[in-house]
């Protein structure tokens, strides 16, 4: 056998056909696919969570502009980072598990059209709170897609709680939505009336108390309820 072709053989790498053929239908770009090919290579070779500057080595953008796309693909759910013991030592590592989950049993729901609502869904925080997201703040929006299965609307409802209360931090928020799951509450009318319900009894109850300063059932506290 020619030497340059049995290179050729050896120097190969299994990539699944699916994603070559449909990651445009996960709204994967084809900059996001080198660098998701870069890191499945990476890891092939004992690199588990190579870093920005090292995987922007190996393609034409600065590390800047791969670390805004790697933020961008943990944003759609196709990457995330995870946590590995070792010797009392905690090593962090790229996980394409959520890739190729979507990618094999994605739901009936269109991807496109499922993709574009949950790229909404992160806009729509980071234009509340001014400023990007956190690794953390991202893994808690999809925890409550994808293992709560929070409607994106009831999502919405309780950012809107949030803003008005001046409550604009994802602990309440949170506390927001495991109320309303309590209360079997699934759709954002039902949220409305149960606020307008909690009012409602705070401010019977306000009426029997001579000190009337001020009136609680303006402060609508999740956290306190």
């Amino acid at each position: 056998m020619n030497e340059h072709l049995q290179k050729v053989i050896q120097d190969q790498i299994n990539v699944p056909a699916e994603l070559i053929r449909h990651y445009a239908l996960l709204s994967i770009n084809e900059m996001q696919l080198a660098i998701i090919l870069q890191i499945y290579l990476a890891q092939r070779e004992g690199n588990p969570f190579p870093t920005p500057e090292g995987i922007a080595e190996h393609l034409s953008i600065s590390s800047n502009q791969c670390s805004h796309l790697l933020r961008q693909l943990i944003q759609q759910n196709l990457l995330q980072i995870e946590e590995n013991r070792s010797n009392d030592m905690i090593n962090e590592y790229y996980s394409l598990d959520p890739l190729w989950e979507r990618l094999y049993h994605e739901k009936e729901q269109p991807v496109e059209s499922l993709h574009e609502k949950v790229g909404e869904v992160f806009q729509k925080f980071e234009q509340e709170f001014g400023r990007a997201l956190s690794p953390f703040e991202i893994e808690m929006i999809n925890n409550w897609l994808d293992e709560d299965h929070h409607e994106i609307s009831l999502i919405y409802a309780a950012l809107r709680e949030a803003v008005l209360m001046g409550k604009v931090n994802f602990k309440y928020i949170d506390r927001i939505l495991m109320e309303w799951k309590k209360k079997g509450i699934q759709s954002p009318q039902q949220a409305q009336q149960s606020s307008k319900e909690f009012h409602q009894n705070i401010g019977t109850k306000q009426t029997k108390q001579t000190d009337t300063r001020y009136d609680k059932s303006l402060y609508y506290n999740w956290l306190e309820e």
